[in-house]
């Protein structure tokens, strides 16, 4: 698609750019289908509130009252491509807009934004599922101790991130203690088919197994002791294989560290049956051997797997999930300051969260040199990069 462009100049580097005009109407349209829970005499226009304060998001804003003052310094960009009737929204209407729409609706109006390119999802790609909690959004009076421990009631924000993209398809809120039913709802929103879930050994269990291989997925879930007959049984199965059956090895240096992984598959045959768990073709089981500064560690991980893959592909597999954690969750914090995020109340602390991981979605869409970080804050400084930065949608 080609780009519009309005007339003022801006550098970077000592390079004059051309600003170009974002193709807000890929948002708009989207936005658009989110229900309006204010009065019908509200001032300012739901799908403008919502770019505004998303834009907010994307250059550092953690809050609503940084929205609106990110949203009044940078009005003359927004008058680019929004009406702003009424101007910029004040905090306190970011805020009972945040605290209101409802968080799947939200979710699903950026899933449309970036459908084209979800659609790059290929057949085995890794879909991973995990819960992240909203450290910094637990209820007014309740201690940081409690948020991390017994009683608490941390919200949570359950993912399904695709590995290769780096995109996140799907975010549900759960509720505490919920990250289970969240995830079981995460995977009805998302297409599975000849894709493989991945996830940690509290979603392995017959419920998601079934959602899964009922969706034309296949699934690589780590097997704990909360499926403890299951895990005697692949233990049992991997006590007989013979000295000559297939192995894998990956080694790994750096950050002072060695690690070696040794990677197995066996079949899982009549074994599906016996446990009622649906799709088990075969177990995998990963021997880490870590050696950091001398000292040696080693940790054995067993799964539950719905096909036979090679070694090397189930490897490939396991490591893929830890893209959740290392390309989502740890950008999050890192970037984003999501642990330290007040918002907490009602649907706010969920909105929010949401609105950050569509913002990294699309700052991964630019392919210019600099880390994440740097470019979430040129995104804020110089009104050019953070143009061309929306317009990555248009070209996608």
């Amino acid at each position: 698609m080609g780009l519009a462009v309005f007339g003022r100049m801006d550098s970077w580097a000592g390079i004059a750019l051309l600003e170009p005009v974002p193709r807000m109407d890929i948002f708009l349209s989207a936005f658009d289908d989110i229900p309006d829970p204010r009065a019908d005499n509200a001032r300012h226009d739901l799908c403008e509130l919502l770019v505004v304060g998303f834009v907010a998001v994307l250059c550092g804003a953690t809050s609503c009252a940084e929205m609106a003052d990110f949203g009044r310094a940078k009005e003359h960009v927004f008058r680019g491509f929004l009406k702003l009737k009424h101007s910029i929204p004040s905090h306190d209407t970011f805020s009972t807009v945040f605290r209101m729409i409802d968080p799947k609706a939200l979710d699903a109006a950026f899933g449309r934004v970036l459908a084209q390119i979800a659609v790059l999802l290929g057949d085995g790609d890794v879909i991973a599922i995990d819960g992240k909690a909203l450290r910094g959004a637990r209820d007014k009076g309740q201690s940081a101790g409690q948020s991390a421990g017994q009683g608490a009631r941390t919200r949570m924000m359950v993912s399904a991130y695709a590995a290769r993209l780096r995109l996140t398809l799907a975010t549900v809120a759960a509720d505490p203690g919920g990250e289970l039913e969240a995830a079981l709802e995460v995977l009805g929103l998302i297409a599975l088919k000849g894709k493989v879930v991945t996830a940690d050994a509290l979603h392995c269990n017959r419920r998601t197994v079934a959602a899964i291989t009922e969706g034309g997925g296949d699934y690589c879930l780590a097997l704990k002791a909360n499926q403890d007959s299951l895990l005697s049984d692949a233990r049992s199965c991997f006590g007989k294989v013979l000295p000559d059956h297939p192995v894998a090895r990956q080694q790994e240096a750096g950050h002072g560290r060695n690690e070696t992984r040794t990677g197995m598959v066996v079949s899982a045959k009549g074994l599906a049956e016996h446990h009622e768990f649906p799709g088990l073709q075969a177990f995998g089981r990963i021997e880490a051997r870590r050696e950091t500064d001398g000292k040696v560690q080693t940790q054995t991980r067993y799964y539950a797997l719905s096909w036979v893959p090679g070694p090397e592909v189930f490897i490939a597999t396991s490591r893929a999930h830890w893209g959740i954690e290392n390309a989502l969750h740890w950008q999050l914090d890192v970037s984003f300051r999501e642990d330290a995020a007040r918002n907490r109340k009602d649907h706010g602390p969920a909105n929010i969260a949401i609105l950050r991981r569509r913002a990294l979605d699309l700052a991964r869409r630019d392919t210019s040199k600099g880390s994440l970080s740097i470019k979430l804050k040129r995104a804020g400084w110089n009104d050019a990069f953070l143009l061309s930065l929306l317009n990555q949608l248009a070209s996608a």
